[in-house]
């Protein structure tokens, strides 16, 4: 499975997104983003995904890291691709979406305390402290996630 994820900072604050998914009793915060439709380009995927969990239109900048997973519940494998965005405007939760739960600018150095799955932390962690290398591979994904709707 392909996602696409974009970091947009303001601040010294990274915008987070909380999401609710059946198989997980609370919410889990991400950067907003989601999965590739077919035929879909990931950045189309991000700009859709970003103004469906933000309403902002984002500009795509420069790949921020590519990770990838694998969920042995599932047999799913995930492949995400991060990059930099940019946007105008304030972020706001669309009316009537009950898969999202919220909306945060979280500082750096709360990050590591927001985000609870490793797959998703470790990589966002690393690329905001400058260190080096834009892959990050997880043989077995530390969370499982079940979609309420089909890809």
């Amino acid at each position: 499975m392909h996602l696409c994820t974009g970091i947009l900072i303001r601040a010294g604050r990274v915008l987070l997104v909380a999401s609710r998914y059946p198989n997980q009793a609370e919410p889990l915060w991400n950067l907003p983003g989601g999965r590739r439709r077919p035929g879909e380009l990931l950045e189309a995927t991000l700009r859709r995904e970003f103004a469906e969990e933000t309403g902002l239109a984002v500009r795509r900048g420069p790949l921020a890291y590519v990770s990838e997973s694998h969920d042995p519940v599932s047999g799913t494998h995930f492949l995400n691709v991060t990059f930099e965005v940019a946007a105008d405007g304030e972020p706001a939760l669309p009316a009537g979406d009950p898969k999202l739960a919220g909306l945060a600018w979280v500082a750096r150095e709360d990050i590591a305390t927001r985000i609870v799955p490793a797959v998703v932390r470790e990589p966002l962690a690393a690329y905001l402290r400058g260190e080096g290398g834009r892959y990050f591979g997880f043989g077995v994904a530390d969370v499982a996630i079940e979609f309420a709707e089909p890809a």
